[in-house]
């Protein structure tokens, strides 16, 4: 398994589709000016515990279980090393503003039962510092609709480190959405999750030969070492 293949798909992606995919090979890397983007890390997702997900999904369907939380300590050290940077952090959330939401317009089409009333607040782990921004979308991705891509442009953001859930919905909206802006992205593989194993894998097989570079944790926490820090932004 060569390096670039080195990911949490390859034991359902067969030397078939590798060979098929090859033309996709290529160095992978982190931008010289990137911003953490930071995906729906809200309260939703945590409700329940660290339980598998079809149990907690009865009480809570928007609850990842395990692998919301499997996740919670490698994404302390990717929001760690990207504030000794001086990184801008941003974060996306839905919209609850009464005045904003039209009643039917949603990120998808899953039956939602009535949320906690801070719900969509930022889970404590990953708790939002003055200074970062907080995107409010009505849909899947981060960008459509909302102000991120004109804000990346004055912040002079070339690039984005993604983390957050989940994988085959608004990680994969917001991924495709970046590229169609001119970002390079980096997927954080260690820092992305779903409530699905299957779609995680497949979503993060087709991002990385399509759309960005997914790449595990340790080696992103050393590229970011050669980046200048960044202040007063």
């Amino acid at each position: 398994m060569d390096r670039f293949e080195d990911h949490c798909w390859k034991d359902i992606v067969d030397e078939e589709l590798l060979e098929i995919y090859r033309h996709y090979k290529r160095d992978t890397y982190i931008g010289d000016r990137p911003a953490l983007l930071a995906i729906d890390l809200y309260n939703l997702v945590y409700e329940g515990g660290a339980l598998p997900v079809r149990e907690v999904v009865k009480q809570f369907p928007s609850a990842c279980g395990e692998y919301a939380w499997n996740a919670i300590e490698p994404t302390k050290r990717l929001f760690a090393a990207a504030r000794a940077l001086g990184l801008p952090v941003i974060y996306t959330r839905g919209e609850t503003r009464p005045d904003a939401r039209p009643g039917r317009v949603r990120a998808t089409n899953r039956q939602e039962k009535k949320k906690a009333p801070d719900g969509m607040e930022i889970y404590e782990a990953f708790r939002p510092e003055p200074g970062d921004l907080v995107i409010h979308k009505q849909r899947a991705s981060g960008f459509y609709g909302t102000p991120l891509a004109a804000n990346l442009t004055m912040l002079g953001v070339n690039s984005l480190i993604v983390c957050g859930e989940s994988t085959s919905g608004c990680v994969r909206a917001s991924v495709v959405d970046a590229y169609s802006n001119g970002f390079h992205t980096t997927v954080v593989e260690e820092c992305v999750f779903d409530r699905s194993p299957l779609s995680h894998k497949v979503s993060l097989f087709d991002l990385h030969h399509k759309y960005a570079d997914v790449m595990h944790l340790d080696e992103v926490l050393e590229r970011m070492k050669e980046l200048p820090a960044r202040r007063g932004l």
